[in-house]
C-alpha cells in the first residue's frame, strides 16, 4: 500500500510556497519529485471513482437505511478502519491536536463527515444517484467564492458569469422536478431533493476549506481520522434506528453499507486530504468535474438508472457554469476581478 504521509522533504507547490523555507542551492531531487506528483494523481483519481461509486451505493442501499442511521454506520466502519492504520502511528508520533487546533477539525468533522453525509442521503431518497452527483458538483464553485469572501482573493469575472450559469443549471433541475419520465429515465427529484444536496454541497465547500490548514500540521490519514471519529460522535443519537435497521436489512444491503465505509470514505477521504495537501484547494475541487459522468456511468450499469432529461440539460448546464469559472481573464485587464483592489498582492487558490 502506498504511503499517504505527508512528504518530509519541501516539495515545490507543497501546501503552498515554501521556497523561502529551503536552502539556497539545496532542491528536491527529480525523482522524487515525480513521484510525489504521481502519487498527487493517483490519490485524485481514486478519490473521483470511489465517490462516484458512493452516490451509487447510497442510492441503492437508501431503502433499507435511514440518512443518520446510514451516516453512522458507514463512519463507524470507516473509523475501525482508519484505527488501524492510525493508531501505530499516532502511538509513536504522539501528534495530537492541542487547544485551539481542535476547532477546525470539530467544524469539518460535523459538518463534512456528519452533516453532509446526512444532507446527502435524504436527498438521495428522492433523487437518483447521477441527478445527486450533478446538483453537488456545484461544490467548485462555492470554494472559489469562499476564497474570494474569506481569503479575499477577489471575484474574477469569469467566477461571476460562471455561477450565474451553474445555478441556472440548477434552477433547471428544480423546475423539471416531479415530471413524468421518459421510457428508460429515473423519475427527477423534488425541490426538497435539490435542495437537500444544495446544502451538502456548501457543507463540503466549508470544509474543504477549514481543513486545508489542518493538513499542515497532520499527516492526511490522521487528519481525516479525526474528523471521521467527530461526525461518528455527532451521529450517536441515531445508534437505535442503526440496530434495527440492519438487522431487518438484507445482507447485500448490510454489504453496501460496509463497502461505503471502507472505500468511498475511509480511503477516498485519505486520498483526498492527501492529494489536498500537496495540491491547490481550488484546483482540486475542479477535478470533481469527473465525478457525475462517472457517477452516471456506474449507476446505468448497476442500477439501470439515468437521470431524466431535465436533470441532464441541467446538470451540463451545470458542468459548463463550472467549467467556466476555471477560465482566466487577460492579465493586467482592469475589469479582471471584482473587489481585489482590497486585497493586493491576493493569490489565486487557497493555499497561502
Amino acid at each position: 500500500m502506498a504511503d499517504f504521509r505527508q512528504p518530509a522533504l519541501p516539495i515545490p507547490g507543497y501546501i503552498g510556497s515554501m521556497a523561502s523555507s529551503t536552502p539556497v542551492g539545496i532542491s528536491v531531487p527529480p525523482p522524487l519529485s515525480s513521484r510525489i506528483r504521481a502519487l498527487g494523481v493517483a490519490a485524485m483519481v481514486t478519490t473521483v471513482v470511489l465517490w462516484a461509486s458512493a452516490f451509487v451505493g447510497i442510492r441503492a442501499i437508501g431503502p433499507h437505511f435511514s440518512p443518520g442511521s446510514l451516516t453512522l454506520g458507514r463512519l463507524a466502519v470507516a473509523a475501525v478502519v482508519l484505527s488501524l492504520l492510525v493508531l501505530p502511528q499516532l502511538l509513536k508520533s504522539r501528534l495530537l491536536p492541542k487547544g485551539r487546533e481542535w476547532w477546525p477539525i470539530l467544524a469539518y468533522g460535523a459538518m463534512w463527515f456528519g452533516g453532509y453525509n446526512v444532507a446527502l442521503n435524504a436527498a438521495e431518497h428522492v433523487l437518483d444517484a447521477g441527478t445527486s452527483a450533478l446538483l453537488i458538483n456545484v461544490n467548485p464553485i462555492l470554494v472559489a467564492v469562499m476564497a474570494g469572501v474569506f481569503l479575499k482573493e477577489g471575484f474574477p469575472r469569469w467566477l461571476i458569469i460562471g455561477s450565474l450559469v451553474a445555478f441556472a443549471g440548477v434552477a433547471l433541475i428544480a423546475l423539471g422536478s416531479g415530471q413524468p419520465p421518459r421510457p428508460g429515465e429515473s423519475p427527477t427529484a423534488d425541490v426538497t431533493g435539490v435542495l437537500l444536496c444544495l446544502l451538502a454541497a456548501v457543507l463540503a465547500a466549508v470544509s474543504v476549506i477549514i481543513q486545508k490548514p489542518v493538513l499542515r500540521k497532520f499527516p492526511a490519514g490522521q487528519a481525516t481520522w479525526f474528523g471521521i471519529l467527530v461526525g461518528a460522535l455527532c451521529c450517536l443519537p441515531f445508534t437505535g434506528q442503526l440496530v434495527a435497521e440492519v438487522q431487518a436489512a438484507p445482507p447485500q444491503a448490510t454489504l453496501g453499507l460496509v463497502y461505503l465505509g471502507v472505500f468511498p470514505t475511509a480511503i477516498a477521504f485519505t486520498t483526498w486530504a492527501y492529494a489536498l495537501s500537496l495540491i491547490d484547494a481550488g484546483k482540486l475541487a475542479a477535478t470533481t468535474y469527473l465525478v457525475p459522468g462517472t457517477t452516471i456511468l456506474i449507476s446505468w450499469l448497476l442500477l439501470g438508472e439515468i437521470p431524466a432529461a431535465p436533470a441532464l440539460v441541467g446538470g451540463l448546464v451545470c458542468l459548463v457554469g463550472v467549467g467556466l469559472t476555471r477560465r482566466r481573464s487577460r492579465p493586467g485587464s482592469r475589469r479582471d476581478t471584482v473587489g481585489q483592489a482590497a486585497a493586493p498582492g491576493a493569490k489565486r487558490g487557497l493555499s497561502r
